[in-house]
Parts: structure tokens; C-alpha cells; sequence
């Protein structure tokens, strides 16, 4: 995805998200590392998976914001969108953190976990109301359509997952395989999009809603 964003000069503009798929490619690599020395089970796995699972829900939800700079770039509201963010990473943090210190594991595999958790719920709230904002001013820049659009679904199978996980908790053996696989939607999706859809394409507005008159 990086590399197709270099080749069609969209890296800059697109930042956040090159960034975020920068950062899970090396985190990737470091997991597979710990994993074939130290194996699955080992306590140093644990922790580098759930810390480097919630520093990339982090990095996805800065994605985010990057996409909604360029929905909103015509109302120079970058400073409001800032504000915003960092008020929501804050009270999404300190509410994970309030969840699991009322626990009686106070491990910080658990707090990662629980804040990766919150920020993939509100991510998938702020996709879905970026969504409506697209559909609302009318935007037509395909790209940016295809790429919101990919994030909301891979937000929201996520955010099935982990709802799907403390709902069946003796089902874990099956989240190791289909885990993986929804991982594998959003790179997969905007690489498509990189290499197929130009910055110059327009999508109608009446394809995206029926707005009744």
C-alpha cells in the first residue's frame, strides 16, 4: 500500500495512513520474531502483542483524522479536528483505565487490551459519522470514498471480534484464524485503491444516496 502510494504521489497527502501501514508492517515483523523464539505462550509475547496492538489502534485512529482533514480541508477546521482528537484518545484512555483498575487482574496487558477495545468502538462511531458527512456535502473524490468506506468495514468487523470475544470466550481457538484474515482487509482494500483509483476520479452524488426531494 505504501509503495502504491509513492508510485501515484499520494504519500503526503495521505500521511496518517501511510504511517499506520508502516507501522504495522514493522510490528509484524517484531511479533513474528518473538513469536519463533519465545513462543505463544511466553509472557513477553503477551505484553509486545497487546501494547503493539493498541499503539496501532492509535496509529489507525490518527488514519482516521487524516481522512477527516481532507473530507473537511475546504473549512479550515484542522485546529477543531485536533482538539477533538485528542480529547476523545484522552477520555477513551482514561475510561479503559477505569474499567480494568475496578478489576481484579491489574495487568497492563489488560488495560492495552481494554483501550484498544474503546478505540476501535469509537472509531467505528467517527467512520460512520464521516460517512454521513461525505454523504451530506456531497463529496465525489472516489478515493477518498473507497478509503473511508474500507475503514468502516474494517472498523466495524473489529469491532465484532472483540465483542464476539468476551461474549464466547471459550471460542478463542477459532479468533486465531478469523482474526488474521479481517487484518488483512484493510490493506488489501486500500491498496486496491492506491493502484486502481486515481486522485482526478469522481464518483456522482446520486450514486453514493437517494436523497428524496
Amino acid at each position: 500500500m505504501v509503495v502504491c502510494a509513492l508510485k501515484s504521489r499520494s504519500f503526503k497527502r495521505y500521511f496518517f495512513l501511510n504511517v499506520y501501514m508502516g507501522l504495522s508492517f514493522f510490528v509484524s515483523v517484531g511479533r513474528f520474531q518473538i513469536l519463533s523464539r519465545l513462543g505463544m505462550a511466553s509472557l513477553e509475547y503477551a505484553y509486545f502483542y497487546f501494547y503493539s496492538d493498541a499503539l496501532l489502534t492509535i496509529g489507525l485512529y490518527f488514519a482516521l483524522l487524516n481522512l477527516y482533514s481532507l473530507v473537511f480541508d475546504e473549512m479550515k477546521v484542522e485546529r477543531y479536528l485536533r482538539l477533538g482528537a485528542i480529547f476523545l484518545l484522552g477520555g477513551t484512555a482514561w475510561f479503559s483505565y477505569a474499567v480494568v483498575q475496578q478489576s481484579s487482574h491489574r495487568i497492563l496487558s489488560h488495560f492495552a487490551f481494554e483501550l484498544s477495545q474503546n478505540l476501535y468502538f469509537v472509531g467505528l462511531i467517527l467512520t460512520y459519522a464521516l460517512w454521513g458527512a461525505i454523504l451530506k456535502l456531497r463529496e465525489t473524490r472516489a478515493r477518498l470514498i473507497q478509503l473511508v468506506l474500507a475503514l468502516g468495514v474494517y472498523f466495524s468487523a473489529f469491532a465484532a471480534d472483540y465483542a464476539l470475544r468476551n461474549l464466547y470466550p471459550n471460542a478463542q481457538s477459532i479468533f486465531h484464524y478469523v482474526t488474521p484474515l479481517l487484518g488483512c482487509v484493510l490493506p488489501a482494500a486500500w491498496t486496491y485503491t492506491f493502484l486502481r483509483v486515481s486522485e482526478e476520479a469522481r464518483l456522482a452524488p446520486s450514486r453514493l444516496a437517494t436523497v428524496p426531494r
